[in-house]
This record gives C-alpha cells, sequence and structure tokens, in this order.
C-alpha cells in the first residue's frame, strides 16, 4: 500500500507496530488523527511522551506507578500480610475490580515461557522469594491465569517456598482453565479469590 506522503507512512508503520493493529486500521487511526483539531494530537504524543520518560515501577510489588511506592502498598488500611501474585498490571486490576481482595500484590513480569525464552531470573521472583523469607507475608495467593505457562509459575514459586511457613494458596477453578485473567467477569474471579484452595490440594486435581 503506498501512500502518498512519508510523513504519513511513517505515522502508519508506527502504530502498525502495536498489537492487533494492522497496516489498514493504523491508517484509519492517523487518517482520523489528522481530522480532528491539532491539539488532540499534541496532546496524545505528550501523554505518550510523559508516560515512557516518568513511569514508575514500585519498589515493593511492581506494579506500574507513579511514585517509587504504588498507592495500593501506600495503603494502610489493606493487608500486608496477604499478597496475591500476578502475571501484570492487567491482573491487579482485574482482581480490585471486583472488591473481594484486601491485601496487596506481587507482579512477576510475565510467565515462565521456556518456548518463548522466559525463564524465573526474567521475572521478579527473586524479590518476592525474598519478601516471603523476611517474613513479610503469611499468605500468598497465585493468581496467574489457569494456562501450562501459569501453573508451570505457581509450582516454581511453590517449590521455592515450600520449606517455609507460609501459606500458599490458589484461586479456585471457577476460572476456566486456558483463560486469561483480564478476561474472566468480575463475579466469577470475585468467587475465585475468596474461595482459594491451598496449593497442594491443587496440584492433585
Amino acid at each position: 500500500m503506498e501512500l502518498p506522503s512519508k510523513l504519513l507512512d511513517n505515522a502508519v508503520n508506527e502504530i502498525a507496530l502495536l498489537p492487533g493493529i494492522g497496516k489498514r486500521t493504523a491508517l484509519r487511526l492517523v487518517l482520523h488523527l489528522l481530522r480532528q483539531p491539532k491539539n488532540q494530537s499534541v496532546d496524545l504524543s505528550e501523554a505518550i511522551k510523559e508516560l515512557r520518560l516518568h513511569i514508575k515501577y514500585c519498589k515493593s510489588c511492581y506494579n506500574i506507578s507513579d511514585e517509587d511506592i504504588c498507592t495500593i502498598c501506600a495503603n494502610k488500611s489493606r493487608n500486608s500480610e496477604l499478597v496475591c501474585v500476578v502475571e501484570d498490571i492487567r491482573d491487579v486490576m482485574a482482581v480490585e475490580a471486583t472488591s473481594s481482595f484486601n491485601g496487596l500484590y506481587h507482579v512477576l513480569g510475565g510467565k515462565i515461557s521456556p518456548m518463548d525464552g522466559i525463564g524465573p531470573h526474567d521475572l521478579t521472583i527473586t524479590p518476592l522469594v525474598d519478601k516471603v523469607k523476611r517474613g513479610d507475608v503469611k499468605e500468598l495467593i497465585f493468581a496467574m491465569s489457569p494456562t501450562i505457562e501459569g501453573d508451570t509459575t505457581n509450582f516454581y514459586i511453590y517449590r521455592q517456598l515450600q520449606d517455609t511457613e507460609v501459606k500458599m494458596s490458589t484461586i479456585a477453578r471457577g476460572v476456566a482453565a486456558g483463560s486469561d485473567l483480564e478476561y474472566t467477569d468480575e463475579i466469577t474471579l470475585g468467587r475465585s479469590i475468596i474461595d482459594r484452595v491451598p496449593f497442594e490440594t491443587s496440584l492433585k486435581s
């Protein structure tokens, strides 16, 4: 698809790099932006620039944050001894939307997937293990998506901590096997958090 402008072509190519966006969709988006007031496009580009330059990751849980410590970890009313282990920020948002959890989180930044070249040391597993071994955590809830990679990640962490006194549980399998946590409806996910089961039990199912 040959475009009449190099500037247009560059913009389309960059937007087409986004997941789920092909060249035709990217072209529609760019043409839409050109039809809008100029300040809208400028504001969008500034917002993206600010995001990339100033976004932080919480030093405690690795959630995306504007400050060194995210608002969830800084909230003194939350149970700091109960930690929900999730893959990324989308899962934090999914669990938060259920209003069924009042503990803290630990964001791994992915899941173990040898096929994709992702191993334990590519994730924030070591800080989680250190946190538990310091005695800061009484219970971990594994809330990874119920996929092979998610189960592998859960089991790896379990093996690292099985000699500690921390209680380890996993969300109930009301969440369909093979599905992503972020797409699970709030009621099902909320019940899965409340009805969590000991991780050892999940190994036998």
